[in-house]
């Protein structure tokens, strides 16, 4: 299934409105019995002129359906001066799990973002779980002193800031991943067609374990990934128990020198920390100077009596980083 994510036709407008309807209908808190909010549910054509009615379509199959509105558009219950709204998003039943919601939260931001907005806030149930973890994934933080309304946490998406965060991709981004990280390496290194390949299966590798990203909070731009298990889980035959190894980690090139592979770095040891293991660890190809450096800088140590697997180009290097002083009798 490919999504699109699209400005609503005219024409779509009464299927628009049967989607949201029904999208919340069978959503965690069934249908509505009050008017004001059915008649909202209904109004696909009074959000499309408050300001951008989007779509997420499957050629013409329509998956889900949010508004962006503009600021003092009418339509808007959470927005202060300057900030524009994202309500109303629903996805359908039969396309829920396949990233429809985040491709169109994604690009909600992008299209506020270009409005020159100072920000992007919206609301949701706070028993809606589900939703409230896709807004933290997508660089969205509680507004708790916003939340005046029981029953409703509030989230913004703050234009103004800066820096790097590192967070998990979304489903969207898989493509943009991949391309970023078949570019770093092929940028240093001769890779063969099957680590090409590998490189670029973004969707496999969070579907099984954790795919995070690095991105740039003034633009929205992806700089860098890495690859970890999921809890309980390893990603590489190195991995033992109370370890947490790591994968693939990659830098745009035209990203380096920004600390994006130490920011990146330092994430996998403060997750190791998080799940109480006790030793992070990795491999790298020999030839990979750039990468060694760095993790000999950030306190990594080679555990050479590891150092068993042979690839093309020569035998694997292995790396550990002891996230606190072994007890006594641990292994070493």
């Amino acid at each position: 299934m490919s999504v699109d994510v699209r400005t609503a036709r005219p024409d779509e407008y009464d299927a628009v409105a049967t989607l949201t309807e029904h999208g919340f209908a069978t959503g965690p808190f069934g249908p509505s019995q009050d008017p004001a909010r059915l008649a909202l549910l209904r109004d696909a054509a009074g959000r499309a002129a408050a300001g951008d009615l989007l779509v997420a379509a499957d050629g013409d199959r329509l998956l889900g359906t949010a508004s962006l509105l503009r600021p003092d558009s009418g339509y808007t219950r959470q927005a202060r001066d300057g900030e524009a709204e994202l309500r109303l998003l629903a996805t359908a039943p039969d396309a829920r799990g396949q990233g429809v919601g985040a491709a169109l939260l994604a690009a909600s931001v992008d299209r506020a973002r270009a409005w020159g907005v100072s920000a992007l806030v919206l609301d949701t149930g706070a028993r809606n779980v589900a939703s409230q973890r896709l807004y933290h994934r997508l660089g969205f933080e509680r507004l708790v002193e916003r939340e005046s309304v029981e029953g409703l946490v509030v989230f913004g998406y703050d234009f103004s800031r800066t820096g790097l965060v590192v967070r998990l991709v979304a489903p969207h981004e898989y493509e943009r991943v991949a391309e970023l990280s078949v570019e770093a390496y092929a940028h240093d290194y001769d890779i063969s067609d099957e680590y090409r390949t590998s490189l670029a299966d973004v969707a496999t590798r969070a579907r099984e374990h954790e795919v995070w990203v690095v991105e740039d909070l003034a633009t929205g731009e992806l700089l860098g990934t890495v690859a970890t298990p999921r809890p309980g889980g390893h990603i590489s035959p190195l991995g033992q128990e109370g370890e947490l190894d790591f994968r693939l980690l990659a830098v745009s090139p035209a990203a380096r020198r920004r600390g994006i592979g130490a920011l990146l770095t330092e994430h996998v040891i403060t997750l190791a920390r998080r799940r109480s293991l006790d030793r992070v660890v990795m491999n790298s190809g020999p030839q990979m100077l750039g990468a060694h450096a760095l993790y000999h800088r950030l306190g990594f140590v080679r555990l050479t009596d590891r150092e068993t697997r042979v690839v093309a180009g020569g035998t694997l290097l292995a790396f550990g980083f002891d996230t606190a002083p072994l007890a006594q009798g641990a292994r070493p």
